[in-house]
């Protein structure tokens, strides 16, 4: 019995078939192992240091209005 080709049809014949299911595989596992370690990961926030300092209001970083 030939193995049917379903997913890719070229030059190659059934190795058409291996190469793509092997690139399929490969991109899966590098975004699960991305995925993984983005949610393994603390993000570093440096948002509370722009909150926490104010501009002065005479400060010459603002412009005036007419």
């Amino acid at each position: 019995m030939l193995f049917p080709i379903i997913l890719a049809h070229g030059q190659l014949g059934r190795y058409d078939e291996v190469i793509f299911l092997s690139l399929a595989a490969l991109f899966i596992s590098i975004i699960g192992l991305a995925w993984v370690k983005s949610r393994n990961t603390i993000p570093e926030f440096d948002d509370a240091d722009v909150a926490d300092t104010a501009p002065d209001s005479d400060s010459n970083e603002r412009f005036q209005l007419d």
